[in-house]
């Protein structure tokens, strides 16, 4: 009987303590955030996802009644800042910038990124998307898309393109281009979009895809010319560029994404706050205007495991890119 009662204690007391860490755990998702909170940039400062990240940050802060610090970690196409963060504590003191680049093409591109876009993170809540533009110097013999395939495919490997850098959109973009159009350029990277662009208007470089919110002042100044954009259909920016569909290569079509991610092991509780208010910031009149601006459209509703399956399907799109270019970058 004695032992009886011993084992009904030990399970009381079991039940106590369990509801009391859950009590406990419930309670610090209801008071998060307590202090400031850093968001992780894998990118150099400047560009579109930067500027995204920054008001996302001011937003967010408003909203949360706290700081929201960015830390900007470039290098590896994102990938050494998403590892730094990958490591942090899952307490939602720790957000993460993701792309189609750090969640999606680097673990093709790279012999080791140092994280596992699924394993080691939560993934809380998609922000935008924003096709690009493909440009060129207006001096190359090349006028039109379909101009520009018959020269490459004439001079295999004497195109040269511009990118942001390894791993990043502009590259990816570019590498989804070749393969589509069945032509091989040599690519040229760089550390951020300005020292690309300005190449490219010196002639040091012959075609880039970037931003249309980017390369749109150097068009209209004529240091440029578009010859195309990715998106499924006419950007009302530019009503006179065509698409790349058009010229019969609709798996061209291309949209740089960006995502907020934690650690993983993070709570519940906090997930959820922090992807609702990323829900209202993004949606928010001045996030709108600078998304508008950016080309860029907000991506409602792609969250929790949604977002989840999302990656998972840009993980195996920008794996066969890679794998059908032969990009490697390590």
């Amino acid at each position: 009987m004695e032992t009886n009662m011993r084992r009904g204690l030990q399970k009381l007391v079991v039940l106590v303590v369990g509801s009391l860490a859950l009590g406990t755990l419930h309670a610090a998702g209801e008071a998060w955030p307590t202090r400031s909170i850093t968001f992780v940039v894998p990118f150099t400062p400047g560009g579109i996802t930067d500027n995204t990240s920054r008001l996302l940050a001011k937003l967010l802060g408003a909203q949360l009644g706290q700081t929201v610090l960015v830390d900007n970690r470039p290098g590896a196409g994102g990938s050494i800042g998403v590892a730094t963060a990958a490591r942090q504590a899952p307490d939602g003191y720790t957000l993460i910038y993701g792309t189609q680049g750090t969640h999606g093409a680097n673990l093709a591109l790279y012999k080791n990124v140092g994280y596992d876009p699924v394993k080691d993170f939560v993934p809380v809540h998609a922000l935008s998307e924003t096709p690009l533009m493909l440009a060129t110097h207006p001096a190359r013999p090349y006028k039109t898309v379909s101009e520009l395939i018959a020269f490459a495919k004439a001079n295999p490997g004497k195109v040269t393109f511009g990118s942001a850098g390894p791993g990043t959109g502009t590259h990816l973009t570019a590498e989804l281009f070749q393969t589509a159009a069945g032509i091989k350029m040599t690519h040229i990277p760089y550390k951020g979009s300005s020292p690309a662009l300005t190449d490219l208007m010196a002639g040091n470089i012959d075609v880039m895809f970037d931003y249309p919110a980017v390369m749109l002042p150097f068009i209209q100044a004529q240091k440029l010319k578009a010859l195309a954009v990715t998106a499924k259909k006419r950007l009302a920016s530019v009503p006179d560029v065509p698409v790349l569909s058009e010229f019969g290569l609709p798996n061209a079509e291309s949209t740089a994404w960006g995502a907020v991610f934690v650690p993983a092991k993070t709570p519940p509780e906090i997930v959820k706050r922090l992807g609702d208010e990323i829900a209202k910031a993004i949606v928010h009149p001045e996030m709108l205007q600078s998304t508008e601006k950016f080309g860029s459209v907000p991506l409602t509703g792609l969250r929790d495991e949604k977002l989840g399956a999302f990656v998972k399907s840009e993980m195996t799109r920008w794996r066969e890119v890679v794998q059908q270019s032969g990009a490697k970058l390590d």
